[in-house]
């Protein structure tokens, strides 16, 4: 039965002892993953909430993946560190530690067969590594500022990389040359009073079609340093790299952290700045939000769960919330 935006509402929430960043759902939805201000990871039972921490990183992890079979965890940090974990053990240790990037690892990214990992961070490199054996495969240079998400295609022949500049490159998964580049200027900014480089490519989502890239992140930047901004997600067609449409949230000043095409057909955005903490939904070709959810605080990241019914969010008051989207009424 087709979900509901319009009538979601929070029904788990959980609280930790420091301000949350990262989640994902384990795909066979016995667990919700986080991470913490005090560079911890939290394996959260559902409905439970008994929580378990996993400690490994010297800074704030801020990338979180799980296979497809539930049964691994990887973690990338500020400390440049690539962390594999057993999801499940009852005494979690590392698996395997790597150092991966020199500074922060900002995503990581599984390919749809599970044999590749790719990492990305800000000493502007794209790093694969074979998920079997944590080896490096390959290291794609060409991005001339940090780059904060990736995003495998999901026929496998393709990664994704978005930077700080507003640049996706795709790139060729066979020989790792560079095929294209999407141009998401719009959400890069530049303060010259303040001299800083603002915004960025922060996620990136394929609808289930394969024919639109979701692009997400800021624009209306005036006042970076005061996190005066807007949030934005631009849509490209795949084919064509056309600007489809641009999708907005109007009153919102706040950051899309995270993007997700639900198979029902909408988009799905969290989005966390000084008006709080939203859920957004927009219809595909549609530039205004059709619903928002008023979160309790500031959201940083969101994921949805395999059966597509829930979306979990990590927020700033040490809370991990799970909301459900109610299935249409007859």
């Amino acid at each position: 039965m087709p979900t509901d935006p319009t009538q979601s509402h929070i029904t788990f929430q959980w609280a930790y002892c420091s301000p949350l960043i990262s989640c994902r759902f384990d795909p066979k939805q016995r667990y919700v993953f986080s991470s913490a201000e005090d560079n911890s990871i939290q394996r959260w039972s559902v409905p439970s909430g008994e929580k378990i921490s996993f400690t490994a990183h010297d800074s704030w992890v801020f990338a979180l993946e799980v296979t497809s079979d539930g049964e691994t965890l990887l973690s990338g940090g500020g400390d440049g560190r690539l962390v594999w974990w057993l999801t499940s053990a009852e005494k979690p240790e590392p698996i395997r530690i790597v150092d991966a990037h020199h500074g922060w690892i900002r995503a990581v990214a599984i390919s749809p067969d599970g044999k590749t990992v790719a990492t990305v961070g800000n000493d502007k490199l794209v790093k694969l590594w074979n998920f079997a054996d944590g080896s490096l495969l390959r290291t794609l240079t060409g991005h001339e500022d940090q780059i904060y998400s990736v995003l495998f295609h999901p026929q496998g022949q393709f990664l994704l990389s978005g930077d700080l500049l507003g640049f996706v490159f795709q790139w060729d998964l066979a020989n790792g040359s560079l095929v294209r580049k999407f141009e998401a200027k719009d959400l890069h900014s530049y303060n010259g009073g303040q001299g800083v480089h603002f915004g960025g490519v922060r996620t990136m989502a394929m609808s289930p079609d394969g024919k639109f890239l979701a692009c997400g992140g800021l624009y209306k930047a005036e006042n970076p340093l005061g996190a005066v901004h807007e949030p934005l997600v631009m849509v490209f067609e795949w084919d064509s790299q056309k600007l489809a449409v641009s999708q907005i949230a109007e009153g919102l000043k706040g950051t899309l952290w995270r993007l997700l095409y639900h198979p029902d057909g909408y988009l799905i955005g969290a989005c966390g700045g000084s008006t709080g903490g939203f859920l957004l939904f927009w219809k595909l070709d549609q530039p205004k939000d059709f619903h928002r959810l008023k979160l309790p605080h500031l959201t940083r990241d969101l994921d949805l769960s395999a059966d597509k019914l829930q979306v979990a969010t990590t927020h700033f008051d040490r809370h991990l919330r799970v909301t459900t989207l109610d299935a249409k009424k007859a």
